[in-house]
């Protein structure tokens, strides 16, 4: 396998001591929500559109968000768009990165609790990605991660990929805080 320029550029996010040039537009990168939001799934009844009814960030989730957001723009990197779960912890996530405008993209709503969904919401976000111009952070749910690039994630973990005719390469991970 041939590397190219935009591998090797992607995997140096892993390493503190090299930067990733602002023109290194052409990978993508998928974080969890889970910034520390205690349980899984959501309760009984919970409702999208009211976060007193759904599992929220921990102050440890908060401040986990905030390391990272700060780990990536000490390392000049930002995203020409952040999309997210409509969640509040996905929303929240993204809001705390501070690391571009953030949208709302339900695509990226997770189907935890509806597997049907799984095939529908998967082949929306890849064709959301694969059109977009620029770097996109996703903030979305370890099932959705996990179909799009067939790995799973820890909390706080970013898997740094790239839209292909198959659906994502994934070029690395990166953990930019505990």
């Amino acid at each position: 396998m041939r590397l190219r320029r935009r591998d090797i550029l992607a995997a140096g996010l892993a390493l503190p001591a090299l930067s990733l040039p602002a023109r290194a537009n052409d990978w993508d990168a998928f974080g969890e929500e889970g910034a520390v939001a205690p349980g899984t799934g959501d309760p009984p009844g919970f409702e999208i559109g009211d976060c007193a009814t759904q599992r929220t960030l921990s102050e440890a989730g908060r401040a986990q968000a905030r390391t990272i957001g700060a780990a990536l723009r000490a390392r000049g990197i930002g995203f020409d768009r952040v999309l997210t779960s409509a969640w509040c912890r996905c929303r929240e996530t993204a809001d705390l990165l501070g690391v571009g405008p953030v949208e709302t993209a339900p695509a990226f709503n997770s189907f935890f609790s509806d597997r049907a969904a799984r095939a529908a919401r998967t082949e929306a976000a890849l064709g959301i990605v694969s059109r977009a111009r620029g770097r996109v952070l996703a903030v979305t749910h370890q099932v959705n991660i996990s179909a799009l690039t067939g790995q799973g994630t820890a909390s706080g973990e970013i898997v740094i990929a790239r839209p292909t005719e198959g659906g994502m390469t994934v070029l690395g991970s990166v953990f930019l805080a505990a």
